[in-house]
């Protein structure tokens, strides 16, 4: 029998110091968003299963939970990502015509964690432009994402880019399943040579030969202009793809001469989702990507509106755990427990300014609660006054 304080796997309680970390972020992320026009929408936990998965493909199935709702007898899930729920707003209820910008911030839970040491219930931050098809909104998705990692506190960041036309232009014509293409994707995506060989087996020459040359198609500006030599760039998805992901790499270094940009011309993760440009960031000295985006604008066709849109999402509660906070927790005031009108309208005006001041119950003066105490309130000359606890010069209430 399971001990009733034990949690399942990969699933963890958020202690103080930590939630405060988070909950930190997390109004900061979100100004940052609003001051940029998004707008932030807080979609249910629980849908029904045909909306989850709209648009999204074999893999966000996989990771996510499903259950037969009672009330109606029709299968739901707990959403593993929320961007077909923002999808599914800026479709169905708002409905706008022109460019909509919505962001939000909630926990969603995977059947399996993604990582050795990832949680099965990220806190997952997002923002996502719906309307515009050009590279305009790609860049905008971009540098919010590289102002967010920066506002949590990340230097020395690495933008990866890549785009989901490159191995649709090189299959281009070539019959194949949609599993096969998700598993060349995969082997792909996982730098895989003789899986790729053996599932491109009955393709055409070029076709083998253009899939071989995308495994070592990563690295820095070289990247392009290798691609171009070496993949068919008769191909329009291709010619298109490498275009665009020179105008934003372009544009990315124009506005931050310092931050590193790389290709991964390989890199198909989410290819079944994902309909142009992606990107990765990464930090210094941070092994996995902390954030990830692009364009996915075929996600809205099942909402009965299939429009352009692009985005980035990245797990708070492990860029919070990664990052250490730049300041020390805010100290509190210390209050003795009395009924007295005075002290409890100095405390309340206290709270008020925004100052931390906790009572100490009966009983329990002496102990030193989770709080760190720098100053109490004591009454001198029969008024109520805050002095450090070292007996500073005491600062009227």
């Amino acid at each position: 029998m399971l001990s009733a304080w034990l949690l399942p796997e990969h699933i963890a309680d958020v202690l103080p110091a930590e939630a405060a970390r988070i909950e930190e972020l997390r109004r900061k992320l979100l100004d940052r968003a609003r001051c940029c026009g998004f707008e932030l929408v807080v979609p249910p936990l629980l849908e029904h299963l045909e909306s989850l998965l709209s648009g999204t493909g074999r893999e966000l199935d996989l990771r996510t939970f499903k259950l037969v709702d009672q009330l109606s007898g029709h299968m739901l899930g707990l959403r593993a990502d929320t961007t077909p729920q923002a999808a599914r707003i800026d479709a169905h209820l708002l409905n706008r015509e022109g460019v909509t910008r919505l962001c939000y911030c909630g926990p969603v839970l995977h059947t399996r964690p993604q990582g050795l040491r990832a949680s099965r219930e990220p806190l997952q931050f997002g923002a996502e432009i719906f309307g515009h098809a050009g590279l305009e909104a790609d860049l905008e998705a971009q540098e919010l994402a590289l102002d967010a990692l920066r506002d949590a506190g990340v230097h020395e960041l690495v933008i990866d880019l890549a785009d989901a036309r490159v191995l649709r232009g090189v299959l281009a014509g070539v019959p194949m399943e949609a599993s096969q293409l998700q598993e060349i994707a995969l082997a792909l995506s996982e730098k895989d040579a003789p899986a790729v060989a053996n599932l491109a087996a009955a393709a055409p020459k070029a076709t083998r030969q253009a899939l071989q040359a995308l495994l070592g198609l990563y690295g820095g500006n070289e990247v392009l202009a290798a691609a171009a030599r070496v993949l068919p760039a008769e191909r329009p998805l291709v010619r298109q793809a490498l275009e665009d992901l020179a105008w934003l790499a372009t544009r990315l270094r124009a506005a931050d001469p310092e931050l590193t940009i790389g290709f991964d011309l390989s890199d198909m993760s989410g290819y079944a989702y994902y309909s142009g440009p992606r990107f990765a960031l990464y930090g210094d000295g941070f092994g996995d990507a902390l954030a990830r985006g692009g364009r996915y604008d075929e996600v809205g066709a099942v909402f009965g509106r299939n429009r352009p849109a692009v985005g980035f999402s990245l797990d708070l509660k492990a860029l919070a755990a990664l990052v250490p906070p730049r300041r020390a927790a805010q100290a509190a005031i210390l209050a003795p427990w009395s009924e007295d009108a005075a002290l409890r309208g100095a405390v309340r005006r206290l709270r008020e300014a925004g100052e931390v001041v906790v009572f100490a119950l009966p009983g329990h003066q002496d102990e030193e609660p989770a709080p760190s105490f720098d100053r109490e309130l004591v009454q001198v000359a029969g008024r109520w006054v805050v002095q450090m606890r070292a007996l500073a010069e005491p600062v009227q209430a």
